[in-house]
């Protein structure tokens, strides 16, 4: 402490007391009253940046820091100038300034493995931690298990490893939730569930103690424990369940806003191009200021990429396209952003362009190129170019020898009728497993499908050879052995004799089976009837009970009531009455008479002219009996008019049904 007068004594002495109480506005005052005085007081420097630190003003601590270089050593004063740029997310200049220490210290160490968990270097800060919890004994123990914990959690979902079982024991909630992330990681959900309902209990007891806790923040503290167990019904495909549990999240507004971009997140990922409102304005939780610095690079990018497709789903094309740009700048070997490049050229139908997308990246990066030409492939297949589409999918060499894509094949090579590349790509296939896996289920079962295919396309001589290996491994097989005797007996007969003399007897065949009780059972699709005994009549000779034959007998045509068998029928008859050649067609300006005038119940003069009763019958419009060709009044007949009701022929306004009637005019 640096000596001084009377009045600089007390201002130390106020410094040493605020310090204790916590009290560090006070204490700056008093600071930089003795800074006045020196403003190279070394104890005083530091007591100013540590006050500054407390208050949050790690710009302006580091700004002292920098200003005293002379003053102040890295050895002095490096734990406080890498603790600033580590909160001010300066996270590179952190970790060069910690490598410049030359004494590390635990906190130092302590500061070194947070540096390291930012940079997502894992490895490296699991090595920092065990060491620490390894040499170190004091009252922070737990929370070294509980930082080391979440490292194990990182590494189990980031980077797909399963992480050794350290022992590390869950007596606190965050470390039952740390488990649990480590659980998802491996893909075992089940159990993830249950470690979170454990650690949703834990947290419950442990606020519960205090009593100024109030609900809402037990709720706030519970809110990243139901983001997880929605994330976990999510991938179990309960979808609905967690949604509502996302919402109830996004309801309580908390604080983190790492958490909120997750959320938000995810819920766009299950709206997919639904509800597209209620997802635009789910993005904008996740353009809050500090997100980047509160997630992992591969959440950040997988927001960045559902923004991208947001912006396809909504024809926002220019939009999708600038995101997507970003997106490969920042991360060039990565297939999504070209693959949502190419899903947004489809939409605007230019699929030769997308096919050049997808070439030219898979040439950039072969070791992303599996499904970049699986994509390819489909595009090819969409334009109807099968051929093409069979030449990419046969180049993808993880996937050649599969048997899903050696059936892919043969159905698009048959679907061509191209029949010998089918035959090649099983000849192809069996040669690779007879080399790498010889005699295993999946060699023996490609040669029966290659067998079975030959076979059904008239390959009897080529097949033959498969039949032959498949019966030479199982000489029981007596299915195998009538393929391969059937197939010979076109080829070869000799061989074919030959080999049918390994078929066993009837005797040894027979299943003791009775035909008459096979036919009547209720299974039977056809039973054999036997014909009924004629009475009094003899049979033919040479003829059995099961030859008779029931005649049929000819049903006779329908005639019209008027056919008169002496008339000759009309030679146009089948003819549409349009196309006849004595059609005339219909008589105009004839006005129709008009039916019903008068008030309602009266009788007009022409009503008797009107009865059908009182008038000669009118011409049938068939043919008359005796005539050569029949002829007709009108060869379209007339449309018959409904008959109006009494008093409907003038035109009345409709009125408006009345509540509880009938209804009508």
């Amino acid at each position: 402490m640096a000596s001084g007068s009377g009045p600089v004594s007390a201002l130390w002495t106020e410094i040493n007391r605020c310090g204790q109480n916590g009290e560090f506005t006070r204490a700056l005052k008093a600071v930089n009253k003795i800074l006045h005085e020196n403003k190279d007081d070394v104890t005083a420097l530091r007591c100013k940046i540590v006050c500054l630190i407390h208050n949050g003003g790690f710009k302006e601590a580091l700004n002292v820091i920098n200003t005293h270089t002379k003053s102040l050593s890295s050895d002095m004063i490096g734990f406080e100038k890498a603790y600033c740029e580590y909160r001010l997310n300066r996270v590179e200049s952190a970790l060069k300034t910690i490598q410049g220490i030359p004494e590390q210290t635990d906190k130092l160490k302590e500061l070194y493995g947070q540096v390291l968990y930012r940079l997502e270097r894992y490895e490296e800060c699991r090595a920092v931690y065990k060491d620490l919890i390894r040499n170190s004994q004091d009252e922070y123990e737990e929370e070294r298990k509980t930082n080391l914990s979440a490292v194990l959690a990182a590494l189990s979902t980031w980077e797909n490893t399963t992480p050794e079982d350290l022992g590390l024991p869950e007596s606190s909630y965050e470390l039952c939730y740390n488990a649990a992330c480590c659980l998802i990681g491996q893909g075992q959900l089940s159990q993830a569930m249950k470690k979170l309902q454990k650690a949703e209990e834990l947290c419950r007891k442990s606020l519960a103690e205090d009593s100024d806790v109030t609900e809402e923040d037990v709720d706030a503290e519970l809110a990243i424990i139901h983001s997880q167990m929605a994330y976990v019904m999510q991938l179990q495909g309960r979808t609905e369940d967690a949604l509502q549990l996302y919402n109830q999240v996004i309801k309580l507004k908390p604080s983190d806003v790492g958490l909120l971009a997750v959320t938000a997140n995810n819920i766009i990922t299950i709206n997919k191009d639904q509800n597209v409102f209620d997802s635009k304005k789910k993005v904008k939780l996740t353009n809050a200021e500090g997100v980047d610095h509160k997630l992992a690079k591969k959440q950040l990018q997988a927001i960045e990429i559902n923004k991208a497709l947001l912006a396809m789903y909504t024809n926002q094309a220019d939009q999708c396209r600038k995101l997507s740009s970003n997106l490969q700048t920042q991360n060039p070997g990565h297939p999504r952003p070209v693959l949502i490049q190419v899903a947004l050229l489809c939409r605007e139908k230019q699929h030769n362009k997308a096919i050049e997308l997808l070439q030219r990246f898979s040439d950039q990066h072969p070791e992303s190129a599996v499904g970049i030409k699986l994509t390819m492939a489909q595009l090819y297949l969409t334009l109807g170019h099968v051929t093409k589409a069979c030449d990419i999918l046969k180049s993808i060499e993880e996937f050649k020898y599969k048997p899903g894509m050696i059936s892919a094949l043969v159905m698009m090579y048959t679907h061509e009728e191209d029949i010998d590349s089918a035959i090649d790509v099983f000849s192809q296939a069996i040669q690779y497993y007879q080399r790498e896996q010889s005699g295993s289920v999946a060699h023996l079962s490609l040669v029966r499908e290659a067998a079975n295919y030959k076979l059904k396309y008239g390959r009897k001589k080529e097949a033959t050879s498969d039949l032959e290996q498949l019966w030479k491994r199982n000489t029981n097989d007596i299915y195998t052995l009538a393929q391969l005797i059937s197939a010979y007996s076109l080829v070869d007969q000799d061989k074919a004799k030959a080999l049918s003399k390994h078929l066993p007897s009837p005797d040894a065949m027979s299943f003791n089976l009775d035909v008459d009780e096979l036919e009547n059972s209720h299974g039977a699709t056809y039973v054999r009837k036997k014909a009924a005994k004629v009475v009094g009549e003899s049979q033919p000779k040479g003829q059995g009970p099961g030859d008779v034959k029931k005649k049929k007998k000819k049903k006779k045509g329908k005639l019209p009531k008027n056919y008169d068998p002496k008339s000759t029928p009309d030679p146009e008859r089948w003819l549409p009455m349009r196309e006849r050649s004595y059609y005339r067609g219909r008589k105009k300006g004839k006005k129709k008479e008009q039916v019903g005038r008068g008030t309602q119940g009266a009788t007009s003069g022409a009503s008797a002219e009107l009865d059908a009763s009182k008038t000669a019958s009118s011409p049938p419009t068939s043919p008359r009996p005796g005539s050569g060709t029949g002829t007709v009044s009108n060869a379209v007949p007339p449309r018959q008019q409904k008959p109006a009701a009494p008093g409907a022929a003038r035109k009345k306004a409709p009125q408006k049904k009345k509540k509880g009637g009938k209804g009508g005019w």
